[in-house]
């Protein structure tokens, strides 16, 4: 046996042998390698006669050709072979449960809103909306505030730069502006009810510079007091899941209602805990009343062909009672803990006939 097919059979052989692919690596290193035993054999060539050269260059090539033909057929089979065992040896259980995913949470107080307007939806009100900045005009003129209102005031109201005209526009003090939007639109009759932000100049455990309403509106020809109670009796009492929730209307002031009043829904704080029902206490809940007839005028509705009513309450304090929530700021913190506890997997809508179906 010549040089050449010595040393084709011990570099066939490293290979034909090699137990993994980092056997087989370190054959095909020591042979095809830059310093490798077949490209070192290659390298030395140039040192023989022409004719000698053409020869013994003409083996090798055939000889590295043969070796990575080897060197493939051989990768192929470990690399099968190493497959075949990972399949046996990590098997799957198939029984196990699947890993739990995470899931968002819906925040309270889109839960809320939801409840608040599917109620309101059962007894006909469509939903309405309107612009967070507003004029003066829409925000406090139109609802018969006059121009000494503390509402009007620096410290409780967010007031925007003046414009070319020195108008100063205001972030809304409250959902009202689009009740009479509403009416500006066109003629009666209307029944809207208007959930958005407000924004207040106040921060404290049970105030924040921006909260949400949700604000009604009821105008026609016939409209009167009764159907503005029993209209808000039977929303605290579908909301809040307590079909004998005792209820009680006061007499209160709001320059855009006349009469106007405040409503209280009974409750219980025995041992300092707050719980909504029978127990003596009662506890403000919303501001209603009969829409001024200034404010009608102002809106271009007829106060002596038309009449209705007129309500807000506080879509926070609302998911505070419900679901007792202890402090406002935390709505707005973006605590994903907090959401974690207090949110809810998917929106749930009550009716006036079921209630909060879960």
């Amino acid at each position: 046996m010549d040089e050449v097919e010595a040393l084709r059979a011990e570099l066939l052989s490293a290979v034909s042998g090699a137990s993994d692919l980092a056997a087989l690596e370190d054959a095909r290193v020591n042979a095809l390698g830059r310093k490798g035993r077949l490209t070192e054999r290659m390298k030395s060539l140039g040192a023989l006669e022409l004719e000698a050269r053409k020869a013994m260059g003409a083996r090798l090539n055939v000889l590295r050709d043969e070796l990575n033909e080897a060197l493939a057929a051989r990768k192929t089979a470990l690399s099968s072979a190493e497959l075949e065992a990972r399949l046996a040896s990590e098997r799957i259980d198939i029984t196990l449960p699947v890993r739990p995913e995470r899931e968002g949470r819906i925040h309270p107080i889109s839960q809320v809103i939801e409840e608040l307007v599917a109620i309101f939806a059962d007894m006909g009100f469509t939903v309405a909306e309107g612009p967070d900045i507003e004029d003066d005009f829409h925000n406090f003129t139109a609802l018969n505030m006059p121009p000494d209102h503390p509402a009007r005031q620096m410290h409780d109201t967010f007031y925007l730069p003046p414009d070319a005209n020195g108008e100063r526009k205001v972030l809304r003090t409250h959902t009202s502006p689009v009740q009479v939007r509403t009416m500006e639109a066109g003629p009666p009759p209307y029944r809207v009810i208007a959930p958005g932000r407000t924004y207040r100049v106040d921060y404290d455990m049970t105030h924040t510079p921006m909260f949400h309403q949700i604000e009604g509106l009821a105008i026609d020809s016939s409209t009167h007091m009764g159907h503005l109670k029993g209209c808000l009796i039977d929303l605290v009492r579908t909301f809040f899941e307590l079909d004998d929730l005792p209820t009680r209307f006061r007499p209160s002031f709001f320059p855009f209602t006349e009469p106007s009043a405040e409503m209280d829904i009974g409750c219980s704080r025995k041992g300092g805990e707050l719980k909504l029902g029978q127990g003596g206490d009662w506890l403000e809940i919303l501001g209603c009343g009969m829409v001024h007839p200034k404010v009608l005028e102002l809106a271009g509705v007829d106060p002596t062909r038309y009449q209705g009513f007129a309500f807000g309450l506080g879509v926070e304090r609302c998911a505070m009672l419900k679901y007792g929530i202890p402090d406002l700021r935390t709505f707005f913190e973006a605590d994903l803990r907090w959401l974690r506890h207090y949110g809810f997997a998917a929106l749930d809508t009550p009716s006036l006939a079921t209630g909060l179906s879960r």
